[in-house]
């Protein structure tokens, strides 16, 4: 049996066993992810020849499948546990990419899709999983700003990559571009295999161990834990905001160039890499409660929406929109960045271990039915007026924030603070009694 090594930083907090591993693990998945995610019909065309409407649908299709599976991955997780379901979508997904050039007809590339869009899918659960199987406390809050940021610089450095390739060999190069990205989830894979897992905690398994097997009725009973998932809704809406709305918005109501968009996209990129864990550091070390850093993410979410709703009513010259894009950009980009990983590391602590997969699952559907939701959304309001949308994500974002206020007192203890209350609060009185004595006068 592994035995978990904890190490301690300077900031004091326990080191993950194999956390280096694992955090290269997950930049290296996110080099692949970006070689083909910006790419994904395009790529998929010229890899297998088939035509543009048929690669849609079935990536529609398998997309939708993928939703449906996750709830069993979530069970696969409590009862195999996270790391070893995770290693299992790795070999699945370097699998899958290893065969997309030999799926040439129809019923093989829809059934390499299908088996990879499960993994696919699947995998946002299971990497939160991981994250509270092999960290506690603090930890899972640096492990989640760490993973976001290397996800980012990862996916900037995949489609930078795909990019040269293509230039390079032109269209025939997409073929080497999916061995390429099988090659990178095998090895992300085998770094991931070195990460330990925390022992559980002894009073908590005893007591698990005196309960029944608990499935999703568990979950669909704990209301605290609903209305959390429930609020990220919420805020997963202006997630999907700079992807799905922010170009329509640009190039219809604004009348703006199309190269502001990819301009947004590279700086919100640049932010989330470059100052991500440096944001999170600062938000981790004043103490803030999860639920108060992650409220205070989503009000810098509706103060970027409203800076855009003004921008919509005022439509200054392109210069001036131009600048005033790039400030909205920043305050949603520091959202992001405060938002996301105390409000992953909530979830995580939120979720019962028996049942963290069921959890976990549970709560990455509301970003999987926001992502489905927004475009029918986004296009339907911004077809009344173009400040529409933005009004709706204000208002969304806003809810969240008094939903997460008003749910700290119904969650766990451990699960709003990063570190227990009782320990913040005795640091505290240890850093008093460390400062020097008044002079006397």
């Amino acid at each position: 049996m592994a035995v978990f090594r904890s190490r301690t930083s300077k900031a004091g907090e326990a080191k993950v066993a194999g956390e280096r591993s694992l955090l290269l693990g997950i930049g290296v998945s996110a080099i692949g992810i970006g070689m083909y995610v910006p790419f994904s019909l395009v790529f998929f065309h010229h890899v297998t020849g088939l035509s543009f409407t048929l690669v849609g649908l079935v990536m529609t299709v398998t997309g939708v499948a993928g939703l449906a599976f996750m709830p069993l991955a979530g069970s696969a997780v409590d009862r195999f546990g996270a790391k070893r379901v995770n290693l299992v979508l790795y070999g699945i997904r370097a699998l899958g990419f290893a065969l997309y050039p030999f799926a040439t007809s129809l019923p093989a590339f829809a059934a390499v899709a299908l088996v990879t869009a499960l993994a696919d899918r699947s995998f946002s659960v299971v990497q939160q999983s991981l994250i509270g199987e092999v960290a506690r406390g603090a930890a899972r809050d640096r492990l989640q700003a760490s993973t976001r940021a290397l996800q980012n610089a990862g996916m900037g450095a995949g489609a930078l990559l795909v990019s040269g390739v293509l230039a390079l060999w032109g269209t025939g190069g997409f073929t080497h571009t999916a061995w390429a990205n099988s090659l990178a989830f095998a090895l992300a894979g085998l770094l991931v295999s070195r990460v330990r897992p925390v022992p559980a905690d002894a009073e908590a398994a005893a007591t698990a161990a005196g309960r029944p097997a608990a499935g999703y009725r568990t979950v669909l009973r704990d209301r605290p834990f609903l209305g959390l998932t429930a609020a990220n809704f919420l805020t997963a809406l202006g997630y999907a905001a700079l992807s799905v709305l922010f170009p329509l918005y640009l190039s219809t109501w604004l009348a703006a160039p199309d190269s502001l968009t990819g301009a947004a996209f590279t700086l919100n990129t640049a932010l989330c890499a470059g100052i991500g864990v440096l944001v999170a550091g600062r938000v981790r070390r004043s103490g803030a409660r999860r639920t108060r850093s992650a409220a205070l993410g989503a009000l810098l979410f509706a103060a970027a929406f409203t800076g855009q709703i003004v921008l919509g009513t005022l439509r200054p010259g392109q210069g001036a929109t131009l600048a005033a894009l790039l400030v909205v950009v920043v305050v949603y980009t520091l959202g992001e960045l405060v938002h996301s990983p105390s409000g992953g590391a909530l979830s995580v602590s939120a979720a019962p271990e028996p049942v963290r997969g069921r959890y976990l699952a549970t709560y990455q559907l509301s970003y999987s039915l926001a992502a489905a939701l927004a475009p029918s959304l986004f296009t339907a309001l911004l077809a009344v007026d173009g400040r529409l949308p933005w009004a709706v994500l204000t208002v969304a974002a806003l809810g969240a924030a008094l939903a997460l206020l008003r749910l700290e007192r119904h969650l766990p203890a451990e699960a709003v603070h990063a570190e227990p209350p009782a320990a913040v609060a005795g640091a505290a009185s240890a850093a008093s009694d460390r400062r020097p004595a008044p002079a006397a006068a």
